[in-house]
């Protein structure tokens, strides 16, 4: 089961062929046996990214956040195929595929590859990491991904196929996912648990240390099968230093002590610009912000007061007063950039009025007192103050409780004694099945279905949205069920996200 706490996680850095000129900054100084720092110019060296929060888990079968996978996802593990800069599904360790039939997918896979510790990549590698996900003893949070592959069947040390039990269209976007990553099954065998540990895969950086609170070292591979990183095999080392305050991150890329600091403030733009040292860097993420109704709670169980509160919310006002105009106006739970997003559905305009008309109808006309919860990130907190604000002109106390993270997870997971909450969510695999089944279906959604929602008719277009395969009829029933999530006002879509950094201009070639 995909949980909340993935969607709520800050979305990470992916590196692509990142080139360093002239850097000799790290947090440790070469050993003994390491080449010098290049000269200005030159590609290699370390590259030091400042983050707001540590990694939990470097296991793929285990990793809950965004923020962990994008420590080793695409550097340290690789999967059978990759999203490439345009979303498009593209070849990594496996050739080609192809469906037999709807219930048969067959990969030809790549050879030549090996795995860090030497094991060669093949047939078996890819069944003993798909058994090991599936397989109940493991425990796996993300076992929940792979429950419709019935069997993984070796067909020669080169071909694999993936049995299903039904027809799943998702397949390939999962696979491209971290989830997807594929690990030695010597290191499956010799570290067991302890494998988050001892990150072993087959891709461009190979895990070094990891020092919890502090940092993560990354070594290029030289032994790797494709195109070789830009920066130096030897002192090459992706540092992700913790650094929650904002203005210290900043400053570690200001005072060159770092080459990267993930997650500014929107407020920083304009001076971070101009400065002749640093750029920011933006890109359009996959990811939305949200006011989300808990559908069980209170006055939230009547639909007329939860489409009151959606009219009563100036979302344009917030992106403007609270992200400075970074990100563009949301109009649904995907993202423009999610496969299944649907530009023509549209959420509750703003309307006080309305919003007062619909109270009165629901037994409310002089309003009433409501719980507003979020967590500790100063954003979320300006967002729900001007929530606040706004409404109060409809006669609504929304008491705001600002809690940590861990503390926010458990309430719209576990206790369920949230009633309005403010939120957000990214995808990590750019399908919309990857956000709607589990945060939307009855019975997929779970402990993340937070909305406490259940409508037949939407499970059934969630449950058709996975074995369609035709694109276009994918497409229609997404957008259907987008429209049903916003007539119900389960939802009130604030901004699509934008991934923001602020880059020293010794870097080229960075991506998110």
């Amino acid at each position: 089961m995909i949980r909340k706490r993935l969607f709520h996680s800050l979305l990470g850095l992916l590196l692509a062929a990142t080139m360093l000129a002239g850097c000799s900054m790290g947090v440790e100084p070469p050993a003994e046996n390491e080449s010098p720092p290049p000269k200005a110019g030159a590609e290699g060296g370390t590259l030091v990214v400042a983050r707001m929060s540590d990694a939990t888990n470097l296991d793929p079968h285990f990793i809950s956040t965004i923020n962990a996978a994008s420590v080793v996802h695409q550097k340290v593990y690789e999967g059978l195929v990759k999203r490439d800069a345009n979303m498009v599904i593209a070849p990594q360790l496996a050739l080609s595929w192809r469906q037999v039939n709807d219930l048969v997918w067959e990969f030809k896979l790549r050879q030549g590859v090996f795995f860090h510790d030497g094991t060669p990549f093949d047939a078996a590698a890819v069944k003993k990491t798909l058994d090991r996900v599936m397989d109940p003893k493991t425990a796996s949070p993300r076992a929940a991904m792979f429950d419709k592959i019935k069997e993984v069947k070796i067909i020669d040390p080169y071909t694999v196929q993936f049995l299903l039990e039904k027809p799943f269209a998702p397949l390939l976007s999962i696979l491209a996912s971290h989830e997807g990553s594929i690990i030695s099954p010597k290191a499956i065998d010799e570290y067991g648990r302890e494998f988050s540990a001892h990150p072993v895969g087959t891709g461009p950086f190979l895990f070094r240390s990891w020092e919890p609170g502090r940092q993560i070292v990354l070594d290029k591979n030289p032994h790797y099968w494709g195109d070789q990183p830009k920066l130096d095999r030897v002192v090459f080392r992706v540092v992700f230093r913790v650094v929650a305050d904002d203005t210290k991150r900043i400053a570690l890329v200001e005072n060159g002590e770092a080459h990267v600091a993930e997650s500014i403030p929107v407020q920083d733009i304009e001076r971070l610009s101009a400065s002749n040292r640093l750029r920011v860097y933006r890109s359009e993420a996959l990811g939305t912000e949200f006011i989300g109704f808990n559908v069980a709670a209170g006055p939230l169980r009547d639909l007329r007061v939860r489409q009151a509160i959606s009219s009563a919310i100036e979302t344009g006002a917030i992106i403007k007063g609270v992200y400075n105009n970074v990100g563009t106006q949301a109009n649904s739970p995907l993202g423009p950039k999610v496969f299944g997003y649907s530009p023509s559905v549209k959420s509750y305009p703003y309307d006080l009025n309305k919003a007062r008309e619909l109270l009165a109808k629901a037994g409310y006309p002089n309003g009433f007192s409501i719980r507003m919860l979020t967590y500790d990130r100063n954003d979320r907190v300006m967002v729900a103050q001007v929530i606040r604000s706004q409404l109060k002109g409809i006669g609504i106390d929304a008491r705001l409780e600002v809690v940590s993270y861990a503390d926010f997870v458990t309430q719209i997971e576990k206790t369920r004694t949230h009633e309005i909450f403010v939120s957000g969510w990214g995808n990590a695999t750019g399908d919309a099945d990857y956000n709607q089944y589990n945060l939307f279906h009855t019975q997929g959604g779970g402990a993340g279905n937070s909305f406490q929602y259940s409508n037949p008719e939407l499970d059934r277009l969630l449950d058709a949205g996975r074995v369609e395969t035709d694109p276009a009829k994918r497409l229609a029933i997404y957008a259907k069920a987008q429209e049903l999530e916003l007539r119900d006002a389960l939802l009130v879509p604030i901004r699509n996200l934008e991934n923001l950094a602020v880059i020293s201009t010794d870097i080229q070639g960075f991506s998110i």
